[in-house]
């Protein structure tokens, strides 16, 4: 049983009585992997292979996680021909 309420690509979704938050992933600053996949239609492995180098400008390491910014990694997609 799943409960909505929408708020302008804002959602809480209460499932099980656990309160979890959404927000829209063109709305976020910062994208896990996973979400950056889903935003860029690339792969995961194909992310961490662009990610990998230390002077990537569009990576926050937060400890051993990267956060990618949803800015900086579309604008360099949209600079390159082919990957």
């Amino acid at each position: 049983f799943i409960n909505q309420v929408v708020l302008i690509d804002y959602t809480i979704i209460i499932l099980g009585g656990i309160e979890m938050e959404s927000i829209s992933l063109e709305n976020k600053c910062l994208l896990t992997l996973d979400e950056a996949a889903i935003y860029t239609g690339l792969g995961k492995q194909k992310l961490r292979d662009l990610s990998n180098g230390e002077t990537c400008g569009f990576v926050l390491w937060n400890g051993t996680k990267r956060m990618f910014k949803r800015e900086k990694l579309k604008l360099y997609l949209e600079s390159l021909f082919s990957i």
